[in-house]
Protein backbone atom coordinates (compact mmCIF):
# COMPACT_ATOMS: atom_id res chain seq x y z
CA UNK A 1 0.00 0.00 0.00
CA UNK A 2 2.96 2.34 0.53
CA UNK A 3 4.65 1.10 -2.66
CA UNK A 4 4.44 4.55 -4.29
CA UNK A 5 7.61 5.55 -2.41
CA UNK A 6 9.61 2.68 -3.91
CA UNK A 7 8.05 3.13 -7.35
CA UNK A 8 9.07 6.80 -7.25
CA UNK A 9 12.60 6.00 -6.08
CA UNK A 10 13.47 2.69 -7.70
CA UNK A 11 10.76 1.95 -10.25
CA UNK A 12 9.32 -1.49 -10.90
CA UNK A 13 12.74 -3.11 -10.75
CA UNK A 14 13.38 -1.38 -7.44
CA UNK A 15 10.11 -2.69 -5.99
CA UNK A 16 10.97 -6.29 -6.92
CA UNK A 17 14.69 -6.50 -6.24
CA UNK A 18 14.71 -4.38 -3.08
CA UNK A 19 11.86 -6.51 -1.72
CA UNK A 20 13.80 -9.73 -2.33
CA UNK A 21 17.08 -8.33 -0.98
CA UNK A 22 15.34 -6.92 2.09
CA UNK A 23 13.64 -10.25 2.78
CA UNK A 24 16.95 -12.15 2.65
CA UNK A 25 18.68 -9.80 5.08
CA UNK A 26 15.64 -9.56 7.34
CA UNK A 27 15.80 -13.35 7.71
CA UNK A 28 19.30 -12.90 9.15
CA UNK A 29 18.00 -10.17 11.41
CA UNK A 30 15.03 -12.15 12.69
CA UNK A 31 17.20 -15.23 13.21
CA UNK A 32 19.47 -13.14 15.44
CA UNK A 33 16.50 -11.77 17.39
CA UNK A 34 14.85 -15.19 17.62
CA UNK A 35 17.95 -16.65 19.25
CA UNK A 36 17.89 -13.88 21.86
CA UNK A 37 14.17 -14.46 22.39
CA UNK A 38 14.93 -18.10 23.13
CA UNK A 39 17.55 -17.07 25.69
CA UNK A 40 15.31 -14.51 27.40
CA UNK A 41 11.62 -14.56 26.40
CA UNK A 42 10.37 -11.38 28.04
CA UNK A 43 7.94 -8.57 27.26
CA UNK A 44 10.83 -6.12 27.42
CA UNK A 45 12.43 -7.58 24.31
CA UNK A 46 15.44 -5.64 23.08
CA UNK A 47 16.18 -3.56 26.16
CA UNK A 48 16.08 -6.66 28.33
CA UNK A 49 18.43 -8.49 25.96
CA UNK A 50 20.86 -5.58 25.92
CA UNK A 51 20.92 -5.55 29.72
CA UNK A 52 21.87 -9.24 29.55
CA UNK A 53 24.50 -9.13 26.81
CA UNK A 54 26.11 -5.67 26.97
CA UNK A 55 29.45 -5.22 28.77
CA UNK A 56 28.70 -4.83 32.51
CA UNK A 57 29.67 -1.14 32.64
CA UNK A 58 27.18 -0.31 29.86
CA UNK A 59 24.29 -2.60 30.76
CA UNK A 60 22.15 0.02 32.47
CA UNK A 61 22.75 2.94 30.10
CA UNK A 62 22.50 0.96 26.87
CA UNK A 63 19.39 -0.93 27.94
CA UNK A 64 17.77 2.38 28.88
CA UNK A 65 18.57 3.88 25.47
CA UNK A 66 17.32 0.80 23.64
CA UNK A 67 14.17 0.74 25.77
CA UNK A 68 13.30 4.26 24.65
CA UNK A 69 14.17 3.50 21.05
CA UNK A 70 12.03 0.36 20.93
CA UNK A 71 9.14 2.10 22.66
CA UNK A 72 9.15 5.01 20.19
CA UNK A 73 9.60 2.66 17.25
CA UNK A 74 6.64 0.50 18.19
CA UNK A 75 4.30 3.33 19.14
CA UNK A 76 5.16 5.20 15.91
CA UNK A 77 3.93 2.18 13.98
CA UNK A 78 0.41 2.76 15.28
CA UNK A 79 -0.24 6.13 13.54
CA UNK A 80 1.51 4.80 10.43
CA UNK A 81 -1.14 2.07 10.24
CA UNK A 82 -3.86 4.64 10.90
CA UNK A 83 -2.54 6.82 8.08
CA UNK A 84 -2.60 3.87 5.69
CA UNK A 85 -6.18 3.06 6.67
CA UNK A 86 -7.30 6.68 6.31
CA UNK A 87 -5.67 7.12 2.91
CA UNK A 88 -7.15 3.84 1.71
CA UNK A 89 -10.68 4.81 2.76
CA UNK A 90 -10.36 8.24 1.15
CA UNK A 91 -8.99 6.63 -2.00
CA UNK A 92 -12.03 4.33 -2.15
CA UNK A 93 -14.35 7.33 -1.81
CA UNK A 94 -12.53 9.23 -4.57
CA UNK A 95 -12.68 6.20 -6.84
CA UNK A 96 -16.46 6.03 -6.51
CA UNK A 97 -17.00 9.81 -6.39
CA UNK A 98 -14.15 11.55 -8.26
CA UNK A 99 -15.57 15.02 -7.58
CA UNK A 100 -15.95 14.51 -3.84
CA UNK A 101 -14.49 17.25 -1.66
CA UNK A 102 -12.38 14.90 0.42
CA UNK A 103 -8.73 14.05 0.72
CA UNK A 104 -7.33 17.22 2.26
CA UNK A 105 -4.69 16.82 4.93
CA UNK A 106 -7.06 17.63 7.77
CA UNK A 107 -9.53 15.04 6.47
CA UNK A 108 -6.84 12.38 6.64
CA UNK A 109 -5.76 13.51 10.10
CA UNK A 110 -9.27 13.36 11.56
CA UNK A 111 -9.78 9.91 10.07
CA UNK A 112 -6.48 8.87 11.62
CA UNK A 113 -7.78 9.96 15.04
CA UNK A 114 -10.89 7.83 14.54
CA UNK A 115 -8.86 4.77 13.56
CA UNK A 116 -6.54 5.28 16.52
CA UNK A 117 -9.49 5.31 18.92
CA UNK A 118 -10.90 2.15 17.34
CA UNK A 119 -7.54 0.34 17.49
CA UNK A 120 -6.93 1.18 21.14
CA UNK A 121 -10.58 0.60 22.01
CA UNK A 122 -10.45 -2.91 20.56
CA UNK A 123 -7.39 -3.68 22.69
CA UNK A 124 -9.14 -2.41 25.83
CA UNK A 125 -12.68 -3.71 25.48
CA UNK A 126 -12.36 -6.66 23.09
CA UNK A 127 -8.89 -7.95 23.93
CA UNK A 128 -10.26 -11.34 24.97
CA UNK A 129 -11.50 -11.85 21.42
CA UNK A 130 -8.16 -10.97 19.79
CA UNK A 131 -6.96 -14.61 19.36
CA UNK A 132 -10.23 -15.53 17.62
CA UNK A 133 -10.10 -12.40 15.46
CA UNK A 134 -6.50 -13.09 14.48
CA UNK A 135 -7.42 -16.64 13.47
CA UNK A 136 -10.24 -15.37 11.26
CA UNK A 137 -8.03 -12.65 9.79
CA UNK A 138 -5.30 -15.20 9.04
CA UNK A 139 -7.80 -17.17 6.96
CA UNK A 140 -8.90 -13.93 5.27
CA UNK A 141 -5.24 -13.06 4.64
CA UNK A 142 -4.66 -16.33 2.76
CA UNK A 143 -7.95 -15.94 0.89
CA UNK A 144 -7.12 -12.36 -0.11
CA UNK A 145 -3.65 -13.38 -1.29
CA UNK A 146 -5.04 -15.89 -3.76
CA UNK A 147 -7.96 -13.61 -4.68
CA UNK A 148 -5.59 -10.82 -5.69
CA UNK A 149 -3.34 -13.25 -7.56
CA UNK A 150 -6.23 -14.71 -9.54
CA UNK A 151 -7.68 -11.28 -10.24
CA UNK A 152 -4.44 -9.81 -11.56
CA UNK A 153 -3.21 -12.81 -13.57
CA UNK A 154 -6.57 -13.55 -15.21
CA UNK A 155 -7.96 -10.06 -15.83
CA UNK A 156 -5.07 -7.63 -16.18
CA UNK A 157 -2.86 -6.87 -19.13
CA UNK A 158 0.68 -7.93 -18.32
CA UNK A 159 3.75 -5.82 -18.81
CA UNK A 160 6.75 -7.57 -20.40
CA UNK A 161 8.86 -9.31 -17.76
CA UNK A 162 12.06 -7.88 -19.22
CA UNK A 163 10.68 -4.37 -18.84
CA UNK A 164 9.36 -4.89 -15.30
CA UNK A 165 12.50 -6.52 -13.91
CA UNK A 166 14.92 -4.01 -15.45
CA UNK A 167 13.13 -0.64 -15.32
CA UNK A 168 14.73 1.50 -12.64
CA UNK A 169 13.39 4.97 -11.86
CA UNK A 170 15.20 7.85 -10.19
CA UNK A 171 12.15 10.00 -9.53
CA UNK A 172 13.89 12.02 -6.84
CA UNK A 173 16.82 12.82 -9.16
CA UNK A 174 19.39 11.52 -6.70
CA UNK A 175 23.07 11.32 -7.59
CA UNK A 176 22.79 7.70 -8.70
CA UNK A 177 20.21 4.98 -9.25
CA UNK A 178 21.64 3.03 -6.34
CA UNK A 179 21.09 5.89 -3.92
CA UNK A 180 17.57 6.36 -5.26
CA UNK A 181 16.72 2.69 -4.67
CA UNK A 182 18.13 2.85 -1.13
CA UNK A 183 16.06 5.96 -0.39
CA UNK A 184 12.99 3.91 -1.31
CA UNK A 185 14.10 1.13 1.03
CA UNK A 186 11.57 2.20 3.67
CA UNK A 187 8.79 0.58 1.62
CA UNK A 188 9.99 -3.05 1.64
CA UNK A 189 11.48 -2.61 5.10
CA UNK A 190 8.11 -1.50 6.45
CA UNK A 191 6.66 -4.79 5.21
CA UNK A 192 9.00 -6.72 7.51
CA UNK A 193 9.82 -4.36 10.37
CA UNK A 194 8.69 -5.33 13.85
CA UNK A 195 9.39 -9.07 13.83
CA UNK A 196 10.04 -8.77 17.56
CA UNK A 197 6.29 -8.30 18.13
CA UNK A 198 5.92 -11.81 19.48
CA UNK A 199 8.69 -11.20 22.00
CA UNK A 200 6.65 -8.44 23.65
CA UNK A 201 3.77 -10.91 24.10
CA UNK A 202 6.06 -13.72 25.30
CA UNK A 203 5.01 -13.48 28.95
CA UNK A 204 1.54 -14.51 27.79
CA UNK A 205 2.83 -17.60 25.89
CA UNK A 206 3.43 -21.15 27.06
CA UNK A 207 6.86 -22.68 26.41
CA UNK A 208 7.94 -19.35 24.89
CA UNK A 209 11.65 -20.19 24.68
CA UNK A 210 11.02 -22.62 21.83
CA UNK A 211 7.59 -21.64 20.47
CA UNK A 212 8.42 -17.95 20.10
CA UNK A 213 11.62 -18.15 17.98
CA UNK A 214 10.04 -20.71 15.65
CA UNK A 215 6.96 -18.53 15.21
CA UNK A 216 9.13 -15.46 14.51
CA UNK A 217 11.14 -17.28 11.84
CA UNK A 218 8.24 -18.97 10.07
CA UNK A 219 6.20 -15.75 10.03
CA UNK A 220 8.94 -13.81 8.23
CA UNK A 221 9.75 -16.73 5.92
CA UNK A 222 6.21 -17.24 4.64
CA UNK A 223 5.28 -13.55 4.61
CA UNK A 224 8.43 -12.91 2.59
CA UNK A 225 7.42 -15.49 -0.01
CA UNK A 226 3.88 -14.13 -0.19
CA UNK A 227 5.14 -10.55 -0.27
CA UNK A 228 7.62 -11.12 -3.10
CA UNK A 229 5.02 -12.95 -5.18
CA UNK A 230 2.49 -10.17 -4.61
CA UNK A 231 4.97 -7.41 -5.45
CA UNK A 232 5.93 -9.12 -8.72
CA UNK A 233 2.25 -9.55 -9.53
CA UNK A 234 1.52 -5.93 -8.67
CA UNK A 235 4.19 -4.41 -10.92
CA UNK A 236 3.58 -6.84 -13.81
CA UNK A 237 -0.20 -6.62 -13.82
CA UNK A 238 -0.93 -3.24 -12.25
CA UNK A 239 -0.89 -1.22 -15.43
CA UNK A 240 1.25 1.67 -16.63
CA UNK A 241 3.59 3.07 -13.99
CA UNK A 242 2.43 6.65 -14.60
CA UNK A 243 -1.22 5.75 -14.05
CA UNK A 244 -0.40 4.02 -10.77
CA UNK A 245 1.82 6.81 -9.42
CA UNK A 246 -0.51 9.61 -10.54
CA UNK A 247 -3.75 7.89 -9.53
CA UNK A 248 -6.46 10.35 -8.41
CA UNK A 249 -7.16 7.95 -5.54
CA UNK A 250 -3.65 8.43 -4.18
CA UNK A 251 -3.45 4.66 -3.66
CA UNK A 252 -1.41 2.62 -6.17
CA UNK A 253 -3.05 -0.65 -5.11
CA UNK A 254 -6.57 0.67 -5.81
CA UNK A 255 -5.53 2.01 -9.19
CA UNK A 256 -3.84 -1.29 -10.05
CA UNK A 257 -6.98 -3.27 -9.20
CA UNK A 258 -9.12 -0.84 -11.17
CA UNK A 259 -6.75 -1.05 -14.15
CA UNK A 260 -7.11 -4.83 -14.04
CA UNK A 261 -10.87 -5.08 -13.55
CA UNK A 262 -12.27 -1.86 -14.96
CA UNK A 263 -14.89 -2.21 -12.22
CA UNK A 264 -15.41 0.33 -9.48
CA UNK A 265 -17.50 -2.14 -7.47
CA UNK A 266 -14.88 -4.87 -7.73
CA UNK A 267 -12.14 -2.47 -6.71
CA UNK A 268 -14.17 -1.27 -3.72
CA UNK A 269 -14.70 -4.86 -2.55
CA UNK A 270 -10.98 -5.63 -2.73
CA UNK A 271 -10.26 -2.33 -1.01
CA UNK A 272 -12.63 -3.25 1.82
CA UNK A 273 -10.75 -6.52 2.28
CA UNK A 274 -7.52 -4.56 2.59
CA UNK A 275 -9.10 -2.25 5.17
CA UNK A 276 -10.04 -5.24 7.35
CA UNK A 277 -6.57 -6.79 7.04
CA UNK A 278 -4.71 -3.56 7.80
CA UNK A 279 -7.01 -2.74 10.71
CA UNK A 280 -6.38 -6.01 12.50
CA UNK A 281 -2.67 -5.76 11.75
CA UNK A 282 -2.85 -2.34 13.41
CA UNK A 283 -4.66 -3.85 16.40
CA UNK A 284 -1.80 -6.34 16.81
CA UNK A 285 0.78 -3.55 16.49
CA UNK A 286 -1.09 -1.64 19.20
CA UNK A 287 -1.11 -4.69 21.47
CA UNK A 288 2.65 -5.25 21.06
CA UNK A 289 3.36 -1.53 21.54
CA UNK A 290 1.42 -1.37 24.79
CA UNK A 291 3.29 -4.38 26.19
CA UNK A 292 6.62 -2.79 25.27
CA UNK A 293 5.58 0.46 26.98
CA UNK A 294 4.24 -1.40 30.02
CA UNK A 295 7.38 -3.53 30.43
CA UNK A 296 9.69 -0.51 30.19
CA UNK A 297 7.56 1.41 32.70
CA UNK A 298 7.68 -1.60 35.02
CA UNK A 299 11.45 -1.13 35.12
CA UNK A 300 11.01 2.63 35.74
CA UNK A 301 12.39 3.70 32.36
CA UNK A 302 9.66 6.21 31.45
CA UNK A 303 8.26 9.39 32.97
CA UNK A 304 5.23 8.61 35.16
CA UNK A 305 6.21 4.94 35.14
CA UNK A 306 4.21 4.21 38.30
CA UNK A 307 0.99 5.21 36.54
CA UNK A 308 1.84 3.64 33.17
CA UNK A 309 2.70 0.24 34.65
CA UNK A 310 -0.45 0.11 36.77
CA UNK A 311 -3.04 -2.43 35.63
CA UNK A 312 -6.53 -1.52 36.92
CA UNK A 313 -8.18 -4.04 39.23
CA UNK A 314 -10.24 -6.56 37.28
CA UNK A 315 -8.34 -5.99 34.03
CA UNK A 316 -5.71 -8.28 32.56
CA UNK A 317 -4.43 -5.74 30.06
CA UNK A 318 -2.20 -2.65 30.49
CA UNK A 319 -4.94 -0.06 30.03
CA UNK A 320 -2.79 2.90 31.04
CA UNK A 321 -0.04 1.87 28.62
CA UNK A 322 -2.65 1.68 25.86
CA UNK A 323 -3.80 5.21 26.69
CA UNK A 324 -0.19 6.40 26.43
CA UNK A 325 0.01 4.75 23.00
CA UNK A 326 -3.17 6.60 21.99
CA UNK A 327 -1.91 9.98 23.17
CA UNK A 328 1.52 9.66 21.56
CA UNK A 329 -0.03 8.42 18.31
CA UNK A 330 -2.41 11.38 18.17
CA UNK A 331 0.54 13.75 18.56
CA UNK A 332 2.39 12.08 15.69
CA UNK A 333 -0.79 12.12 13.60
CA UNK A 334 -0.76 15.91 13.75
CA UNK A 335 2.26 15.90 11.43
CA UNK A 336 -0.28 15.18 8.73
CA UNK A 337 -1.67 18.71 9.10
CA UNK A 338 1.48 20.19 7.60
CA UNK A 339 2.96 17.60 5.24
CA UNK A 340 1.60 15.46 2.43
CA UNK A 341 4.45 12.98 2.93
CA UNK A 342 3.60 12.37 6.58
CA UNK A 343 3.38 8.63 6.03
CA UNK A 344 7.01 8.57 4.91
CA UNK A 345 8.06 10.51 8.02
CA UNK A 346 6.09 8.34 10.46
CA UNK A 347 7.19 5.11 8.80
CA UNK A 348 10.78 6.37 8.81
CA UNK A 349 10.86 7.17 12.54
CA UNK A 350 9.27 3.80 13.29
CA UNK A 351 11.85 2.07 11.08
CA UNK A 352 14.78 4.09 12.44
CA UNK A 353 13.93 3.66 16.11
CA UNK A 354 13.32 -0.08 15.84
CA UNK A 355 16.40 -0.59 13.66
CA UNK A 356 18.52 1.24 16.22
CA UNK A 357 17.26 -1.10 18.94
CA UNK A 358 18.05 -4.12 16.75
CA UNK A 359 21.57 -2.86 15.99
CA UNK A 360 22.45 -2.46 19.67
CA UNK A 361 20.83 -5.77 20.66
CA UNK A 362 22.48 -7.86 17.95
CA UNK A 363 25.73 -5.93 18.34
CA UNK A 364 25.96 -6.87 22.02
CA UNK A 365 25.51 -10.57 21.22
CA UNK A 366 28.06 -10.32 18.41
CA UNK A 367 30.55 -8.73 20.80
CA UNK A 368 30.15 -11.62 23.24
CA UNK A 369 30.77 -14.07 20.40
CA UNK A 370 33.90 -12.19 19.32
CA UNK A 371 35.21 -12.26 22.88
CA UNK A 372 34.42 -15.95 23.22
CA UNK A 373 32.15 -15.28 26.19
CA UNK A 374 29.38 -17.82 26.93
CA UNK A 375 25.82 -16.97 25.93
CA UNK A 376 22.74 -17.81 27.95
CA UNK A 377 21.20 -21.28 27.53
CA UNK A 378 18.72 -21.42 24.65
CA UNK A 379 16.55 -24.05 23.03
CA UNK A 380 16.72 -22.41 19.59
CA UNK A 381 20.29 -21.69 18.50
CA UNK A 382 22.14 -20.44 15.42
CA UNK A 383 25.05 -22.69 16.35
CA UNK A 384 28.33 -22.16 14.52
CA UNK A 385 26.67 -19.84 11.99
CA UNK A 386 25.69 -17.34 14.68
CA UNK A 387 28.53 -14.91 14.01
CA UNK A 388 27.98 -14.81 10.24
CA UNK A 389 24.23 -14.37 10.64
CA UNK A 390 24.77 -11.54 13.14
CA UNK A 391 27.23 -9.82 10.76
CA UNK A 392 24.81 -9.97 7.82
CA UNK A 393 22.04 -8.56 9.97
CA UNK A 394 24.19 -5.73 11.31
CA UNK A 395 25.49 -4.71 7.87
CA UNK A 396 21.97 -4.44 6.50
CA UNK A 397 20.59 -2.68 9.57
CA UNK A 398 23.28 0.02 9.56
CA UNK A 399 22.58 0.87 5.91
CA UNK A 400 18.82 0.84 6.54
CA UNK A 401 19.20 3.09 9.57
CA UNK A 402 21.12 5.72 7.60
CA UNK A 403 18.68 5.83 4.70
CA UNK A 404 15.61 5.90 6.93
CA UNK A 405 16.38 9.59 7.54
CA UNK A 406 16.56 10.56 3.85
CA UNK A 407 13.73 12.62 2.30
CA UNK A 408 12.16 11.37 -0.93
CA UNK A 409 13.97 14.10 -2.91
CA UNK A 410 17.29 15.92 -2.35
CA UNK A 411 17.03 19.54 -1.16
CA UNK A 412 13.43 19.06 0.01
CA UNK A 413 10.96 21.81 0.78
CA UNK A 414 9.36 21.98 4.21
CA UNK A 415 6.40 19.87 3.11
CA UNK A 416 8.67 17.23 1.52
CA UNK A 417 11.01 16.99 4.49
CA UNK A 418 11.50 13.69 6.30
CA UNK A 419 10.95 14.66 9.92
CA UNK A 420 12.30 11.34 11.21
CA UNK A 421 15.65 12.92 12.07
CA UNK A 422 13.91 15.67 14.06
CA UNK A 423 11.71 13.16 15.90
CA UNK A 424 14.64 10.84 16.61
CA UNK A 425 16.62 13.77 17.99
CA UNK A 426 13.67 14.86 20.12
CA UNK A 427 13.38 11.33 21.49
CA UNK A 428 17.08 11.34 22.40
CA UNK A 429 16.77 14.69 24.19
CA UNK A 430 13.66 13.69 26.15
CA UNK A 431 15.19 10.33 27.11
CA UNK A 432 18.41 12.02 28.24
CA UNK A 433 16.60 14.64 30.32
CA UNK A 434 14.41 11.97 31.91
CA UNK A 435 17.48 9.88 32.70
CA UNK A 436 19.24 12.65 34.62
CA UNK A 437 16.07 13.85 36.35
CA UNK A 438 14.79 10.51 37.60
CA UNK A 439 15.71 7.35 35.68
CA UNK A 440 19.38 7.51 36.69
CA UNK A 441 18.29 6.55 40.20
CA UNK A 442 15.01 4.75 39.56
CA UNK A 443 15.58 2.76 36.35
CA UNK A 444 16.30 -0.89 37.02
CA UNK A 445 18.23 -2.80 34.35
CA UNK A 446 16.44 -6.17 34.05
CA UNK A 447 19.71 -8.10 34.38
CA UNK A 448 20.15 -6.78 37.93
CA UNK A 449 16.86 -8.38 38.95
CA UNK A 450 17.87 -11.66 37.33
CA UNK A 451 21.16 -11.64 39.21
CA UNK A 452 19.35 -10.89 42.47
CA UNK A 453 17.02 -13.85 41.88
Amino acid sequence: MSSSLQLFNGGTAGVIWMMIITWIFVLAMIASLAEMASMAPTAGGQYHWVSEFAPPSFQKSLSYIVGWSAAVGWVSGIPACAQMLSSLVIGMVLLAYPDAEIGKLWHVTLLMMLWLILMVGFNIFLAQHLPLAEGIVLALHVFAFFAFLILFWTMAERSPAEEVFTTWTNGGEWSSMGVSALVGLSTPLWCFIGPDAGAHMSEELKDASVVLPKAMMWAVFFNGIFGCIMMITFVMCGGALDSVLESPTGQPVLQAVYNATGSITGTEIMGAVLVVLVFFAAVSVTAASSRQIWAFARDKGLPFSAWIERVPAGWDIPVNALLVCLGFSCVLACINFGSDVALNAIVSISNAALIFSYIISIGCVRLKRLRGEPLLPRRWSLGKFGGIVNDLALAFLVVSFIFSFFPIVPNPSTTDMNFASLMFGAMAIIATVNYFISARNSYIAPVSLVKQD
